[in-house]
């Protein structure tokens, strides 16, 4: 298969799944291997932000995906009129840290770091795609497991989860206490 038909292939594939599509999968789409598809898809994404297109590659652990340059929102938003808008307040933001970093985790786990229920937190989460069931524990009542998204890589900008910055025991502590102080404002309210 020659260079431009490879190329209009994953462009073609990667446009229509409107999701992300694995390395190697592409690979034998285009009768490559899993390296070369990289390089291929590297060097498209460069050409297409050389040339100020409106969309780009992105590249999610082992997948790509083709999705809409940042610069375009504004665009987007005038057409659409309601983008899917979402706010992560404080108790969102710090359940989704302790699921982010310690992945695959259950909600009573989640739930023994922040000291309150996060039922609604993690609703809310998997609402957003932010965080997903991966799976059951095995232990007794097999409990849920849960994990980030690729959508989370989106929204936070990161391509996986080595990317995301080291957390400090201090910063764990902030999360006891505002949970702490939550769960005694609960109380009271009660």
């Amino acid at each position: 298969m020659e260079r431009n038909q490879q190329e209009a292939v994953l462009e073609a594939v990667l446009f229509t799944m409107g999701e992300s599509v694995e390395v190697k999968r592409l690979a034998e789409l285009i009768e490559e291997t899993p390296r070369q598809t990289e390089k291929i898809l590297r060097e498209m994404k460069e050409r297409w932000e050389q040339q100020g297109r409106g969309i780009g590659l992105i590249a999610l652990e082992d997948s790509w995906q083709m999705c809409t340059r940042p610069e375009m929102y504004g665009y987007l938003v005038k057409i659409a009129k309601a983008p899917r808008k979402y706010t992560l307040t404080d108790t969102l933001l710090e359940t989704l840290s302790i699921i982010a970093y310690r992945q695959p985790v259950t909600k009573l786990d989640v739930e023994r770091i922040r000291g309150v229920n996060c039922d609604h937190a993690i609703n809310r989460l998997m609402e957003f795609d932010l965080v997903m069931e991966v799976g059951r524990m095995d232990a007794p009542g097999r409990p849920l497991l849960f994990g980030t998204t690729e959508q989370f890589l989106r929204t936070f900008g990161v391509s996986s989860l080595a990317e995301l910055p080291e957390l400090s025991a201090v910063m764990m502590e902030e999360f006891r206490e505002q949970a702490q102080q939550e769960a005694e404002e609960l109380t009271v309210e009660v």
